[in-house]
C-alpha cells in the first residue's frame, strides 16, 4: 500500500470547514495528522491531532487508518 491508497483526491477545505467537522464528529471517527515538524507541533497544533513529520510520511502510514477520512495540515 502506497500514500496515495491513503489519500483520496478532495477538494481543500477551508479553515472553517475543518473547524466545522472536527466539532461534528467524533475523533474516532476520523484522522488528524500534523506533517510539520515536532518544534513547530510543540509551539501549537490541534488538539489530538498525530504529529507526523512529513519526511516520515511514507514510513509511518501504519499508523493512519486508510477507512476514516484524514485531514492534513
Amino acid at each position: 500500500m502506497g500514500v496515495l491508497d491513503y489519500f483520496k483526491s478532495i477538494p481543500a477545505m477551508t479553515a472553517e470547514e475543518v473547524r466545522q467537522f472536527i466539532t461534528e464528529k467524533h475523533p474516532d471517527d476520523y484522522n488528524l495528522v500534523d506533517v510539520r515538524q515536532p518544534r513547530e507541533y510543540e509551539i501549537d497544533h490541534i488538539p489530538g491531532a498525530n504529529l507526523i513529520p512529513m519526511a516520515e510520511l511514507k514510513d509511518r502510514l501504519d499508523e493512519i487508518d486508510p477507512g476514516k477520512p484524514t485531514i492534513v495540515y
